[in-house]
Order: C-alpha cells, then structure tokens, then sequence
C-alpha cells in the first residue's frame, strides 16, 4: 500500500491518499472528491501507509478517492477541458477588468465532470465577488466557484527561476509550502541584507529559509550571542558579530580593537 501525493491544481497544494493501485509519479488519475469528480496528477508515491486497505480506499482526512488511472478516453476529456480553461481565464479576467474589481484572476479549472469551474484569484484583502459568480454562472451555465490564493501560490502555478540561478523552490519541492518567518531570516543573521535581498519572486520571504533554519538555530545555540561579554586571550570583550557556519566570532576588546576568534578558543 503506499501514499499518493495527488495535486489537482497548479496553485493548490499536493493531497494524499491510500491507494494499492499500480501508480507512477506522472500519471494522471481521475478521483472522487467532496466537491465531484476531478482528474490530478501524481505528484510523489511513498511507502509505508497502513496495510489491508483496498485499492483507491477513500482517505477519511483528504476527502480523496482514486477511481482509476486515465484512459485514453479521459486523457481526451482532459484536453478539451485544458483548451477551455484558456477562454474560460480569459472571460473572467475581461469581466473583473470591466467592473474594476481589486483582483487578479491568475487560473481556471474546469471539474472532470465538467459541472463546475474554479477560478483562483489572489487580491490584498477580501473581496466582495457575488455578482462575479451570477454574471459568470450566466456566461458558462455551469456552478462557479472563487478561490483566493497567497502570492507563494501563484508564484509555484506561474514558475519562474530565484536568484541563486535554480527552479523556485515552491516548484522544485512538491510538499506543501512551509511556513516562512522573520525569525528564520533572524536565525542565520541575513536580516540586515534588506528585505529586497530576502525576498523570492513572489515578493514574499524566500522558501530556502526554512530549509536550514533548524540546523542555523542548532549551531547558534552553541555560540555567545551578540552584546554579551566573553574572556579571550587577548583580554576581556563584547561579542559584535558571530558566523554559525564557520563557528568564527567578532569581538570587541575593552581597548576597542576589533578580533576575530573561534568559539573553540573562549
């Protein structure tokens, strides 16, 4: 039995479910969610998930059911629907444009049923968007629904390369996105580069913080913090600056001179 890491919209983060069935990383599947039948792609397969379930077994917590890998039938039905999407995108963004609306329609996902159409969309608070789903619900004659994503999501649905010169990291790496904070920019001292300098395309804190944070916190903890007072052999000091990867401190001396020592030698 393994685990199976289902996305079925760019913007949206991976689902998992149990499954037995006989599945690759890549294929496109076709389940059964709470909101109706969908098409998702499988994203990551791990093993180890609990034994004696049956095949596409219904997760209780994701909601999620496989029915079955995609056939040549719903590989076509899929592709009609991708074509739509564009035009369905496009209606939408001309209609929030005409009525001014303080949105950006950035997707456009048709259900595999074909019953429904999701449109994500990301704005800087809440947004009023009833009359967007009547006039939209008339338009297309089928259910509408609106989904607000953050910035990180829309950067992981649009792609696009950091400044390190790699795929972003909300694209590289297929869990769900992590949780960034000031305080994992604080932890590995890069605060004073400026918030343009710590900053993805997204405009948000850049993921690949929250990679080394707690190996940062780890090695920090094991070094004097900054303005506390230290013994060298060069005599007494105050801690200025210290590099948790090289274990090097800077320390300023009672006869202001600046030195820099190694935490093996305090």
């Amino acid at each position: 039995m393994n685990n199976i890491f289902l996305k079925i919209n760019q913007w949206e983060n991976s689902r998992s479910v149990e499954c037995g069935l006989p599945l690759r990383e890549g294929d496109l599947v076709i389940i059964e969610t709470e909101e109706g039948t969908e098409s998702a792609i499988v994203e990551k397969i791990t093993t180890g998930a609990k034994k004696n379930i049956l095949p596409g077994h219904k997760n209780e917590n994701t909601g999620l059911k496989i029915i079955r890998k995609a056939n040549l039938r719903d590989l076509n039905t899929i592709k009609e629907y991708r074509q739509k999407e564009i035009k369905a995108l496009h209606a939408c963004q001309e209609e929030v444009k005409k009525n001014g609306m303080p949105m950006k329609i950035i997707g456009a996902s048709y259900s595999f049923d074909g019953g429904s159409i999701v449109f994500a969309f990301i704005a800087d608070g809440r947004v009023d968007f009833r009359e967007l789903v009547k006039s939209l619900s008339k338009k297309f004659q089928r259910s509408i629904r609106l989904h607000q994503i953050g910035a990180r999501d829309e950067a992981r649905a649009s792609g696009g390369y950091g400044i390190c010169g790699r795929e972003l990291c909300c694209i590289r790496f297929k869990d769900n996105l992590p949780s960034i904070s000031s305080d994992m920019a604080k932890a590995q001292h890069i605060v004073r580069r400026g918030s343009e300098r710590i900053s993805g395309l997204c405009g948000r804190l850049m993921c690949c913080l929250a990679y080394e944070a707690d190996q940062y916190r780890e090695m920090i903890d094991k070094l004097p913090r900054i303005g506390t007072e230290i013994k060298t052999k060069e005599g007494k000091g105050t801690v200025k600056d210290i590099n948790a990867l090289t274990g090097e401190i800077k320390v300023k001396l009672d006869d202001e001179n600046i030195i820099q020592i190694s935490v093996k030698d305090i």
